[in-house]
């Protein structure tokens, strides 16, 4: 059971599980894009994201974990990573940035967790607004199978469930490749 104002799966990375090489092939981030990454956490994903885009590029961590975002502050000023902002929010409410400045916007295995507090409908929608047209959403997930570390098996998402998820927002499929034993990354582009 989480503490009192800790989101579920707070604190619980899965960027060791996962095969990070398949991972960053199969989401094609380069030098200068904007990206979010959605329910940061400390940072596991936020911290290589931000090498991988450099100075030109810009990283959103927003979580609603405030412990976990000051994490993510500390870690990149170790590593003198000045092209990350923090934004403390719950995304079932609202994602604090203006439309359409988002290239990529990644919910790293925090899609499920979204979905037990909420319909998805808000989460969804305040995405698709700050993605640009034709920018991508990378929902990385517990595959759907009894073995292996996650939540349990009523918690996690079938790629087809994250698929009629996004299909009323019109969201286009564009990929779903294994990045480990238990963990898939599905793509897709917003409209536009």
């Amino acid at each position: 059971m989480n503490e009192p104002g800790k989101p579920p799966g707070s604190g619980h990375s899965t960027y060791e599980l996962i095969d990070r090489k398949l991972f960053f092939e199969a989401l094609n981030v380069h030098k200068s894009i904007v990206l979010l990454d959605l329910g940061a956490g400390s940072g596991d994903y936020t911290i290589p994201l931000a090498e991988t885009v450099g100075s030109e590029g810009h990283i959103w961590a927003q979580d609603a974990w405030e412990e976990g975002l000051t994490r993510i502050r500390e870690r990149a000023s170790k590593r003198g990573l000045n092209n990350i902002t923090t934004l403390l929010a719950d995304a079932n409410k609202s994602i604090p940035l203006d439309d359409g400045i988002i290239d990529v916007c990644l919910m790293a295995t925090v899609l499920h967790d979204l979905l037990r507090e909420g319909s998805g409908e808000v989460v969804l929608s305040e995405t698709l607004r700050v993605l640009k047209p034709g920018g991508r959403l990378a929902v990385l997930e517990f595959k759907k199978i009894e073995e292996g570390p996650g939540p349990p098996l009523w918690i996690r998402l079938a790629r087809e469930e994250v698929e009629n998820l996004l299909t009323p927002f019109r969201f286009k499929i564009e990929s779903v490749s294994d990045v480990g034993n238990y963990h898939y990354l599905l793509i897709a582009s917003a409209p536009g």
